[in-house]
Formats: structure tokens, C-alpha cells, sequence
């Protein structure tokens, strides 16, 4: 379930809601039970799992040269 950040103008309060995609957005803030807004959240969760998502996991060990990558991954044979 996604998480929702609104804010409050009246009172200042902010606050996240974990709430479906489907569901009604929040219209009152709890604190002062005026009307709210839904506010752009910096916090994105993308986790990268697996290799090969670093420089150092799929770089060839003698070096960062076209013939060494050449001869790294069996082209030359």
C-alpha cells in the first residue's frame, strides 16, 4: 500500500496516511478538522536487489579498456 503525505494550512500540521490507490483521499486533518491537501512526497522506495547494479560488480578486473573487455568475456576466442 502506497503512503500519502498531506498537509494541513490552517493549522500546519503534516502527516502520511498508508491508504490504497482505490481509496477516497483524506479531505479533514485530524488535529484541527479542517480541509487538507496532498502534498508531493522526496522519499521514493526503489530497492536495486541482485548484481550488477554497481560499477565494481560488472567491471572487468584488468581495467576499463575495450581489449580488456574484449578478452574478458571470451570474444577473441
Amino acid at each position: 500500500m502506497p503512503t500519502y503525505d498531506y498537509a494541513c494550512d490552517s493549522c500546519g500540521n503534516r502527516f502520511e496516511v498508508f491508504q490504497k490507490m482505490s481509496d477516497q483521499p483524506v479531505n479533514t486533518c485530524p488535529s484541527c478538522g479542517k480541509a487538507v491537501r496532498r502534498v508531493l512526497s522526496g522519499g521514493v522506495g526503489i530497492s536495486f536487489k541482485g548484481s550488477g547494479f554497481y560499477k565494481n560488480d560488472s567491471a572487468p578486473s584488468c581495467g576499463n579498456s575495450t581489449a580488456c573487455a574484449k578478452a574478458s568475456c571470451g570474444a577473441d576466442k
